[in-house]
């Protein structure tokens, strides 16, 4: 049995880490518990390398448009094995910036399967090894995994998971992808710019369902113009997996129920939190309505020292997401072992930024205009053209638009919409603006440098209130 800890972080995926950082900063003794790689999947198999990924292939379909530039770029190939060591190069360096941190930070490391025994205990399996930890306080942060559809089981040859994705085998040519939320998008750009043909099928209404319907609407056209075929409101029917390919049956909205056959399947249809086999049924730990661990605004369970965050968690399943909730609990946690300096702040669900890094980008923060009605405001809205700013224009990217949603009686910033170029660098504004309760006399006041696609921003929000001077 090891000396006492103040804090066991279980999982070591961005909340977790973070968590463990913020705790040890805050002068706590604290140790993680990590059964894979430090990091988790964000670092080493999702967020980044998927964006080392859509850097190769946006720079491939740049110097595929070299003419549209001045420029002469004849017979451009892309490597893929190449893009994706270089991915892999990118999760290898951060995961060693973690190990770094950790050390940094005076964090004890045990590698292994971890479970709760008990409040307070958690042991280590590894190697046929287990070490017995204690601690005052435990978080959870075991993330979650690729949810998986019955009929379409992922054998990571002709079925991927967006695990397989990130290092495949070989390069689709004709490529089915189910889902288009982010993760079923950003791999649709990916390897439509990389060559293959893709089809996507979304049983909802529109892709990206979560975002505003105007944004929704004009990503399917842009997909559409790249060369996609997007089915909405369609439904897998059979599937028949074999050693040269995959055929599915496809019934669209109109009832009409067509097989087709391609090279490899991604199934992007959502996430499992990993819960099993860490413990939470021998603590009575409460889970919510959808299986996830019930917390508080802070990340409390309904078991005394035990905490929860991050993907485990209620939604929405963003990395960010589970730093702050990361931060907010191990600063919690400080001040009931009596730390009178820190005052933690619950969750604002309001103000999560959602990005998706697909070509051309989404990014959002609150109420979509449809929510707003719905939740009663009498909205103001503005919406301005990319082809109306300067600077995409002279991008090349004049692809997109900036909407902002106000409530027209007090002016207060309620959502922000975006898609176009370099939308999720820019959403942030629009973040801090609500993070402050901005109203538009604010954003409307504020000088946007020139020439910068984030004027489109301000022109938004002037847009919305009939002052717009672009369009």
């Amino acid at each position: 049995m090891s000396d006492p800890y103040d804090l066991i972080v279980l999982g070591s995926g961005p909340g977790g880490y973070v968590a463990a950082i913020r705790a040890a900063q805050l002068g706590l003794k604290t140790a993680i518990v990590e059964r894979e790689n430090l990091g988790g999947i964000c670092l080493n198999w999702g967020c980044i390398p998927t964006k080392a990924l859509l850097r190769s292939a946006e720079v491939f379909h740049q110097m595929k448009h070299a003419a549209d530039y001045g420029l002469n770029a004849d017979n451009v190939t892309a490597d893929l094995a190449a893009i994706v060591k270089r991915s892999r190069g990118v999760a290898g360096q951060l995961n060693k910036g973690v190990t770094g941190l950790m050390k940094k930070n005076k964090i004890d490391v045990h590698m292994g399967q971890g479970k709760l025994t008990a409040p307070g205990r958690l042991s280590v399996e590894a190697d046929g090894k287990t070490t017995e930890l204690t601690a005052k306080h435990i978080i959870i942060a075991t993330g979650a995994r690729a949810r998986e559809l019955p009929k379409v089981k992922a054998d990571g040859k002709r079925v991927w998971t967006y695990r397989h994705a990130m290092v495949p085998p070989e390069m689709p040519t004709k490529l089915l992808v189910i889902g288009s939320g982010a993760i079923g998008i950003e791999f649709a750009s990916f390897y439509s710019d990389l060559g293959a043909d893709v089809t996507v099928v979304e049983m909802m209404d529109r892709v990206v369902p979560v975002e505003d319907a105007d944004v929704s609407a004009f990503l399917e056209k842009a997909l559409k113009k790249q060369g996609m075929t997007v089915l909405t409101s369609a439904n897998l029917g059979a599937v028949e997996v074999s050693d040269t390919g995959v055929k599915a049956a496809i019934k669209t909205k109109d009832g009409t129920e067509t097989t087709h056959e391609f090279s490899h399947v991604i199934v992007a249809v959502g996430i499992v939190p990993n819960l099993e086999n860490i413990g939470l049924e021998e603590l009575k730990i409460e889970p919510d309505k959808r299986y996830h661990i019930k917390v508080d605004d802070f990340g409390r369970t309904n078991v005394a020292g035990v905490w929860a965050i991050g993907d485990c968690t209620d939604g929405p399943w963003l990395a960010h997401k589970a730093m702050h909730e990361g931060v907010t609990a191990a600063e919690a946690i400080a001040q009931e072992l009596g730390n009178k300096d820190v005052h933690p702040h619950p969750l604002d669900r309001r103000n999560i930024p959602g990005c998706t890094y697909c070509h051309p980008q989404i990014a959002s923060v609150g109420m979509t205009e449809a929510k707003a009605k719905e939740a009663g405001y009498e909205v103001k809205v503005g919406t301005f053209p990319f082809i109306g700013n300067g600077k995409a224009i002279a991008l090349g990217e004049a692809e997109g638009f900036i909407k902002t949603v106000f409530d027209g009686k007090t002016g207060e910033l309620l959502g922000a919409h975006m898609i176009g170029a370099e939308v999720t660098e820019m959403v942030q504004g629009f973040v801090v603006g609500k993070t402050l309760e901005t109203t538009e006399a604010e954003l409307m006041q504020s000088i946007f440098p020139h020439p910068t696609i984030s004027e489109a921003m301000h022109e938004s929000v002037l847009a919305a209130f009939g002052r717009a001077i672009h369009i």
